[in-house]
């Protein structure tokens, strides 16, 4: 029987969990053994070598794009081209477009081992899919300057194409897109001024970061919602804690010459809420075994607290003193922490026989 190949963490994973279940008698020495021999740990991770040399040859290939056209005779050949209808660039690029997810679709049936090479194919037809979409929205512009329904016309269009090739990769730009609609709807519905509703836009974006998460846990049952349900919660937490970050340095100023005007410290309680707010999510995720609250609330309880250290006391406060009370913050944190999983992961009695 081949071996199953693994990492060295989920090697010592599974040995603490066999370690544990041969302790409580859940399972003999023998079942141990057989459990302890039944993987191996592998060596080189060629698969995430294949992972960054296929985005390292995008990026390359994307600076080659670049400098090619910057070239002269490429620009004089791109001016000749000027004159080229909107429409024709938009169905040029909508048949790139649905030619390169064919390819791509066609490739993870033949070659699934190619995850890599098969994502590239897609990330590239998506782009040209973003471009058929400018285009047509050039097409038809009646100088609105509503230019925000191209990415909501975004969003449909990578989702159904996300849920048809249950691509991750597309439901990606589906998210990314909707947030560019957000942003950009709210700044067109106030003829671009500072504030909608009184909101800046890292505060507009903490709202929606959190009707995001708040949506995904409304939607955790649904079967079709499954296969894109934690990548959705994960971006749906970047929206709100990078909006958290933001606020906590900006505040609700919309302009950086009123931002420069006024003494830091009296922006000291968006700080405070970013850091209750990070406070919450590691206990909830603690408590209820949610890793990815866990993680982004541990992450960020750290950056919103060294932030605030930066502007605040790196100039005036004891270094010793200031890493003192964060050592004992954190050791208190963990202690909780402890406790908590310890709770948790207590074995429960065997009923008798």
């Amino acid at each position: 029987m081949a071996k199953l190949n693994i990492d060295r963490q989920e090697s010592e994973f599974l040995n603490d969990a066999i370690a544990h279940w041969e302790k409580h008698r859940l399972i003999d020495a023998t079942q141990a053994g057989k459990l302890r021999d039944s993987y191996e740990i592998k060596g080189f991770d060629w698969m995430r070598l294949a992972k960054y040399s296929i985005w390292v040859a995008l990026f390359c290939g994307a600076i080659a794009i670049g400098s090619l056209i910057v070239d002269d005779a490429v620009i004089n050949w791109i001016k000749q081209l000027y004159d080229t209808p909107d429409i024709v660039i938009a169905i040029l690029s909508g048949a790139m477009a649905a030619g390169l997810f064919y390819i791509g679709r066609r490739r993870e049936k033949l070659y699934p081992e190619k995850i890599f090479s098969n994502e590239a194919v897609i990330f590239t037809g998506v782009l040209f899919t973003a471009c058929c979409i400018a285009y047509l929205g050039k097409t038809f512009d009646n100088r609105s300057g509503h230019y925000s329904l191209l990415f909501l016309v975004s969003v449909f269009v990578y989702g159904f194409l996300a849920r048809r090739m249950s691509s991750r990769l597309i439901w990606l730009f589906a998210l990314v897109s909707l947030g560019s609609w957000f942003g950009t709807e709210t700044g067109y519905q106030t003829n671009w001024a500072m504030y909608f509703l009184g909101m800046n836009y890292p505060l507009r974006f903490v709202l929606f970061g959190l009707l995001l998460v708040g949506a995904c846990h409304l939607m955790k049952g649904r079967k079709w919602f499954a296969y894109f349900w934690e990548l959705t919660y994960v971006v749906g937490m970047l929206y709100l804690f990078m909006s958290l970050w933001l606020l906590s340095i900006f505040g609700n100023y919309g302009s950086l010459d009123v931002w420069w005007q006024i003494k830091q410290i009296s922006l000291f309680y968006w700080g405070i809420i970013a850091v209750v707010v990070a406070g919450v999510f590691m206990l909830y995720g603690l408590k209820y075994k949610d890793v990815v609250a866990r993680e982004f609330g541990i992450t960020f309880l750290i950056i919103f607290l060294y932030t605030k250290y930066f502007e605040y006391f790196w100039e005036n406060t004891n270094k010793t003193l200031f890493f003192s009370i964060l050592a004992l913050s954190f050791w208190l944190v963990g202690r909780k922490a402890e406790k908590i999983w310890n709770i948790n992961t207590k074995p429960q009695s065997l009923p008798e026989e």
